[in-house]
């Protein structure tokens, strides 16, 4: 018997049910946490992420917690730990919205680091104080809530960081077994990256083998959110085009050593993951695979059009428009950019835009894909020996 007033006792780990909000870069490092949680006994299915970015999440569950910030990836966090506290029908035990300082890019050891966005590494304390300025919503709704900060590209301080930050919420928890989650964590991740990428592959070999087009889009990971980046891909790809994510881009080493191999033999790069021959700064994860996406989008023949998304007033995109757009039109390739997204998808221009890329592409596309297979190296590996 626990006296009156005592807390209850902790949920055993299979009952506890954790929010996770589905933004920034929880879209390319989702399956770490899932591999984490599910390690150290969380039922995957008590793991909820809330819903795509939409305005009416905002409305309904943000409303007069926002914050002052410009950019929307960050302000529309608001709206989703709203769904999570107030929008289930079963009540969460945890609120997990981890502040990740750094994150496993394939660029790593050829970049000088590969840190978030400031902005964005902080936005689970920015948001959070929306929603405990006059009350504690977390704790009015029975929610632990918990942001460990955690440097994802240093495995070895993973384990330390995460049993600081997650102790409090999971009952039990000892370094040990942490360790050994982070580790179950990045073996998911990777896991899940090699799947994507294999299916890239096959995108790619298709469209050697069909001499066909594919696009490319260049962006942050959180674009692939239908209330972030509008799902203009998908507009397009409805015209028959195979669309790729940079972030999941092939790299087998084949590939990459027909795609970058002169460079490297004449000694304008150290490695096919070397940017420094167009971005010295190579600084910001999503920076510098935005900067490696445009390198190696002008190098595959078969990707004759090229997508830039931003987001309104993206400090760190900013610098990267100029040597993107340059690095992918010097190839030949169709550049085209959706630059100051926002929170309202304005249709009527996007589907102007999008009829105008498909009119390139069904006017170039062949040509371009003609000019640069002349330009590229023999022996691709993506077309089949003769």
């Amino acid at each position: 018997m626990r006296s009156a007033g005592s807390p209850p006792p902790p949920s055993p780990r299979n009952k506890l049910r954790i929010g996770i909000p589905r933004v920034l870069n929880l879209w390319n490092t989702h399956q770490f946490w899932m591999g984490f949680l599910t390690s150290l006994g969380v039922d995957p299915r008590n793991v909820v992420f809330s819903s795509d970015t939409s305005e009416e999440q905002g409305r309904q569950f943000g409303k007069g917690r926002g914050t002052v910030d410009c950019c929307y990836p960050v302000k529309c966090i608001s709206g989703h730990y709203g769904e999570l506290v107030f929008g289930q029908k079963q009540k969460l035990d945890v609120l997990l919205s981890p502040m990740i300082y750094n994150l496993p890019s394939f660029l790593s050891g050829h970049v000088a680091k590969t840190l978030t966005c400031p902005r964005v590494m902080a936005a689970p304390e920015n948001i959070k104080a929306g929603f405990i300025k006059e009350q504690d919503a977390f704790a009015e709704a029975g929610i632990k809530y918990v942001s460990p900060f955690v440097s994802l590209d240093e495995p070895r301080l993973v384990p330390k960081q995460l049993f600081a930050g997650m102790r409090e919420a999971i009952p039990g928890l000892t370094y040990e077994e942490t360790a050994t989650a982070a580790d179950a964590g990045f073996r998911a991740l990777r896991e899940f990256s090699d799947r994507l990428r294999k299916k890239s592959r096959e995108v790619l070999e298709w469209c050697a083998r069909e001499d066909r087009a594919c696009l490319m889009v260049i962006a942050r990971p959180y674009h692939m959110d239908p209330g972030i980046g509008h799902e203009i891909e998908v507009d397009l790809q409805a015209y028959g085009y195979p669309i790729l994510w940079m972030q999941y881009f092939p790299i087998d080493a084949d590939l990459m050593d027909w795609a970058f191999g002169e460079d490297i033999r004449a000694g304008h790069i150290k490695s096919a993951f070397d940017i420094r021959d167009v971005w010295p700064s190579s600084y910001s994860s999503n920076t510098n695979e935005i900067l490696w996406g445009a390198k190696v989008a002008a190098r595959i023949p078969w990707i004759a059009c090229v997508i830039r998304m931003s987001s309104y007033e993206c400090g760190m995109d900013q610098p990267t428009y100029t040597p993107v757009q340059q690095i992918v039109e010097r190839s030949g390739t169709l550049f085209f950019s959706f630059q100051d997204l926002d929170s309202t998808k304005p249709s009527g221009s996007v589907k102007i835009r999008v009829e105008t890329i498909t009119h390139y592409l069904e006017k170039y596309a062949a040509a371009i894909i003609s000019r640069k297979k002349a330009a590229a190296p023999p022996g691709c590996p993506l077309r089949p020996a003769a």
